[in-house]
């Protein structure tokens, strides 16, 4: 496994299981350690500078785009406390995005 760091108050590593459709942007890696105490600083730890990374993941405005689902324990994290929702050191969040076809 990779890691991405990025500094913060709390310093928690957890993994990140990425899907298919974006394994690209993590060199083709199935799980990406990072660090973060929340979803947010974890996803952004992920995305890194990565601009078209972070536009597949997040709107303009921050949020998680609807068809980007993040699981935390098997919860999706929009039911807990979206991206705010702390993750424990040790955890591993699961990345899933919807994909259409026609």
């Amino acid at each position: 496994m990779s890691e991405v760091a990025v500094s913060h108050s709390a310093v928690n590593e957890v993994s990140i299981r990425v899907p298919g459709p974006l394994r690209g942007f993590v060199g083709g890696r199935g799980e990406v350690a990072v660090t973060g105490a929340t979803v947010r600083e974890a996803l952004t730890a992920l995305v890194g500078a990565d601009a078209i990374f972070r536009e597949r993941l997040f709107t303009a405005e921050g949020d998680l785009r609807r068809f980007v689902n993040v699981y935390l324990g098997g919860n999706d994290v929009r039911r807990q406390g979206g991206l705010d929702t702390h993750v424990p050191a040790g955890a591993t969040l699961t990345l899933m995005v919807a994909i259409a076809g026609g």
